[in-house]
């Protein structure tokens, strides 16, 4: 395959089949349903970088350090994302992509898409009140991201995030930590 292509593929297919992906593999919350949002979101508020300080491991996001994502209001409503993370050659991936709010009651539910007209869930499942951290999963539970706006607030907070995730109902055994600069 070639290469400028694999990068979209692999996203295409973490973000198609996620319910596919879980029947054949462990779920991570068990037989329980991911909780729904803990609080709604203030769009204004959570735009801006994200520092990515925990994840469940993906192959789109494979050998990925100093992982953040930038989020922006476009003109049209939708929301521009772009993830970025360097790989241990020293080389940075950029994934550009857009995202659109599916619950407007709580801003906590959207459909984000790297590839073309394929949405995945991304739920914003807890946050701090000070929007200083974010938890972000999706329906099937496959997929976690722990977020902060700083890069590196300390072992005793990261703990603490995990811990959130595992009251959650995620898994916290599967939870790879990112290592950021």
């Amino acid at each position: 395959m070639n290469r400028k292509l694999a990068l979209p593929a692999l996203i295409l297919a973490a973000l198609a089949l996620p319910g596919c992906a879980t029947v054949f593999s462990k779920h991570p919350v068990g037989n329980r349903a991911v909780p729904e949002p803990a609080k709604s979101v203030e769009l204004s508020r959570y735009l801006g970088r994200w520092y990515e300080l925990a994840r469940y491991e993906q192959g789109f996001q494979k050998d990925c350090e100093g992982v953040t994502a930038d989020y922006a209001l476009r003109g049209d409503g939708k929301i521009s994302v772009l993830n970025r993370c360097r790989k241990p050659d020293g080389k940075v991936s950029d994934a550009a992509g857009k995202a659109k709010i599916v619950d407007t009651q709580t801003n906590a539910k959207l459909k984000v898409s790297f590839f073309g007209p394929f949405y995945g869930d991304y739920w914003v499942l807890d946050r701090a009140d000070d929007y200083s951290w974010a938890i972000v999963g999706e329906p099937s539970g496959r997929y976690l991201w722990i977020l902060s706006r700083e890069a590196a607030p300390g072992k005793a907070r990261v703990d603490a995030l995990i811990a959130r995730a595992g009251a959650l109902g995620y898994d916290t055994s599967m939870i790879r930590v990112t290592q950021q600069p």
